[in-house]
């Protein structure tokens, strides 16, 4: 049997379109998403995906939303819960209450760079290298167990547009490739706040890391 993953977007949901296109051995229960209006529920339809909408703006407060979100992600029975530019915040209670089943992608390096705008922040700083990171959630913002990153370079004519489309197209490569290791039970959270990736993959053009061990 599959393992269940249910998706939340907030968006065009191009990070989800990569892993529906990655013919992954996973079953995506649902796709949630927080605003109506998301461009990404229209294609995750188009597939016969449950798609929910539990918009915010109903609710009178963050943990009221955490609370009514938590019920219906619950509601399929997910394993795992992937962010694919999800742009909410959590409480605490949502993160414990999901501790090691919720992940997500964010467009730069971690450590550096958390939250918005991390490709004005990697172009302000004049970094040489740029890049994405998948890791677990905690409840510390855009920080937790990193599972994997990719990196690119950060080219002298670089704007803002450019590298964001050039650190997507990593994120579209690496996301898929992270669910798939998860999905064959390669990853091993070796506690503090340290994930091993078992077995090995050939990069295919950026830098990425960890180069797993056999």
């Amino acid at each position: 049997m599959r393992a269940r993953i249910v998706i939340l977007i907030s968006g065009r949901g191009s990070n989800m379109a990569a892993i529906l296109a990655a013919g992954l051995p996973l079953q995506v229960a649902a796709v949630i998403s927080n605003l109506p209006e998301a461009d990404g529920l229209e294609l995750a339809a188009a597939q016969g995906i449950p798609t929910v909408v539990v918009d915010h703006r109903l609710y009178p407060t963050r943990a009221a939303f955490d609370a009514a979100l938590a019920e219906t992600i619950e509601g399929y029975a997910p394993q795992l819960v992937v962010l694919a530019g999800f742009m909410r915040l959590f409480t605490a209670e949502f993160v414990a209450r999901f501790r090691g089943r919720l992940i997500n992608i964010h467009p730069s390096l971690l450590p550096s760079f958390p939250g918005l705008h991390t490709h004005r922040q990697a172009l302000a700083a004049g970094v040489r290298i740029h890049g994405c990171t998948v890791h677990f959630v905690t409840e510390q913002v855009d920080h937790g167990p990193i599972v994997a990153q990719a990196a690119v370079p950060v080219l002298a004519d670089d704007t803002e547009a450019l590298l964001a489309a050039r650190v997507l197209r990593c994120e579209h490569v690496l996301y898929p490739r992270v669910l798939q290791w998860w999905a064959e039970g390669r990853l091993e959270d070796q506690g503090g706040g340290r994930i091993r990736v078992r077995g090995s993959f050939r990069s295919s053009g950026s830098l990425m890391t960890p180069e797993p061990d056999a």
